[in-house]
Formats: structure tokens, C-alpha cells, sequence
């Protein structure tokens, strides 16, 4: 799979994953916050499925493509 994902928007999914996580653990959100475990995912593997499909990269360099 190739990676299509900048460093900070992986940064970014990864936080985000991790707070709706914490959030549905901590008993703040329904079960909903399990939601957070695909942006966990595709953060920590550098590839968006809805980005390959849209044709959208934010890698910025040649050098992500090359996974």
C-alpha cells in the first residue's frame, strides 16, 4: 500500500483517534468514539483508502510513494 499521507496529517488522525478513544473509555461519549480506531489505523500506516480512491495526497514529497 502506498502512503498518501503527510507527517502531520498523520499526527493529527493519530490525536484525534487516541482522544475519541480515551473519551468513549472515560465514559464523555457513547460507544460512537470507537470511531477513533480508524483514524489510529490509517494514521499509523501512512495510507488513506478515501484518499487513494478521491486521488488525494498530502505526502508533499515523491519519496512517500515509494512504500
Amino acid at each position: 500500500m502506498k502512503s498518501n499521507m503527510g507527517s502531520i496529517d498523520r499526527a493529527l488522525r493519530i490525536i484525534v483517534g487516541l482522544v475519541l478513544v480515551v473519551l468513549t473509555l472515560t465514559g464523555t461519549i457513547g460507544w460512537w468514539g470507537w470511531l477513533g480506531v480508524v483514524p489510529i489505523v490509517t494514521g499509523a500506516l501512512g495510507s488513506c483508502p478515501l484518499y487513494s480512491i478521491i486521488g488525494l495526497n498530502t505526502c508533499g514529497t515523491k519519496s512517500c510513494n515509494k512504500k
